[in-house]
């Protein structure tokens, strides 16, 4: 379907996941809104690469979105938003009893609280347009649990919570709030740990993959940033105007063991 005349916004997007959606959706026809929270040449080189390769207005707009009123200035600045990808988040290991409070309190900030503030500015422009689609990316651990991720575990499976929320409130308008759970995804910041893992255990790559990294995921392969554009710009479509408040797993199979 064609985006054409929607502006999306998109956080964490200079990179990995984030980037891979924001593509997918100009590639849809929408004009896109880039973020993270540096604002260095190559971050605004992006945007107009990306404006370039698809014929569509891009931009790049710096905020922190452990901050919450960045995170509602990101949307006032961007003066539009007809989709909001909240994507932006970060990770820390460690069991609880020993888990950084920093650590913590950084975690619920950027990977949910941001959520709640850029939705809660995004969604009078979404009514004012009569049109909205809030995706929220967050996590096979938004569903499901695994030791020592305390945090991210506690904000996803609240991302999660939040897509309902904002659901039924926006249930009898033209707007919809899902959430996206991938398993794991391969990017740039995962490839870059293949060979450190390689040396760790002492396999070669197909097996370390196989067998380390994806031993919670039944298909044995990543999922790819494409895939989660796909999936995000289906939900901005005609078809999906009835799938609100719901989570479609990109987990080759994790949740369902």
């Amino acid at each position: 379907m064609s985006l054409k005349g929607k502006t999306a916004i998109i956080t964490g997007s200079n990179s990995g996941i984030g980037l891979g959606v924001a593509r997918e959706l100009a590639r849809a026809g929408a004009d896109v809104v880039l973020n993270s929270f540096t604002d260095r040449e190559e971050d605004h080189a992006l945007a107009a690469e990306i404006g370039k390769e698809f014929g569509v207005t891009a931009r790049y707009i710096k905020a922190d979105m452990s901050k919450g009123a960045e995170c509602r200035a990101l949307i006032e600045q961007a003066g539009r938003c007809d989709i909001l990808v909240n994507n932006a988040g970060i990770q820390h290991v460690a069991a609880v009893d020993e888990f950084p409070i920093e650590k913590w309190d950084a975690i619920i900030a950027i990977n949910l609280s941001s959520a709640f503030h850029t939705t809660a500015a995004a969604l009078p422009m979404m009514r004012k347009a009569g049109w909205g689609r809030v995706v929220n990316i967050a996590s096979a651990h938004g569903l499901t649990a695994s030791p020592f991720k305390s945090a991210y575990v506690a904000a996803k499976h609240g991302v999660v919570g939040f897509t309902k929320t904002v659901a039924l409130e926006t249930a009898e308008e033209p707007i919809t709030c899902n959430a996206i759970c991938p398993g794991y995804v391969l990017t740039p910041l995962v490839e870059a740990q293949i060979p450190d893992q390689m040396k760790v255990h002492d396999m070669d790559r197909e097996t370390v993959i196989r067998e380390v990294m994806l031993t919670r995921q039944p298909s044995k392969e990543f999922a790819t940033v494409e895939q989660l554009g796909g999936t995000t710009v289906f939900l901005c479509s005609d078809a999906a105007a009835q799938i609100t408040g719901t989570t479609i797993s990109v987990d080759g199979g994790w949740t369902a063991l």
